[in-house]
């Protein structure tokens, strides 16, 4: 059973580099552009794990975040969030709001794909 994965990012180039890092992993990958739509799309594709952008048009990834986890049938979805906020503080506000992991921007290939591999259980 493929994997899915949900991407929300606004930066379109990010987004299609990610997506196409996963996609030849055989994961399954939708993406969305806002946040708003990024929770709208999570509730209806119940995602296995999302990567998630903190700077997002309509609404704080922070937020995207806190809203995820306080999803019922999102509770078991991994959230890694891949961000270019590289100070502390952001870095900890995105765990306290429910982020499983942090990658700083532009994050080395192989070891975003190795990452994410292991909290989808891949070998």
């Amino acid at each position: 059973m493929h994997k899915k994965v949900l991407i929300i990012e606004d930066n379109a180039t990010d987004a299609a580099i990610v997506k196409e890092l996963l996609e030849k992993e055989g994961m399954k990958v939708e993406v969305a552009r806002s946040g708003k739509g990024g929770v709208e799309k999570a509730v209806s594709l119940k995602p296995d794990l999302i990567v998630l952008d903190l700077i997002l048009p309509d609404i704080s990834g922070f937020d995207v975040c806190a809203q995820l986890k306080g999803k019922a049938a999102l509770k078991k979805a991994i959230v890694v969030v891949l961000s270019i906020k590289d100070n502390i503080e952001d870095i900890t506000r995105a765990f306290h709001t429910g982020a499983d992991d942090y990658i700083i921007k532009p994050p080395v290939p192989e070891l975003l794909i190795r990452k994410i591999k292991l909290y989808l259980g891949i070998r």
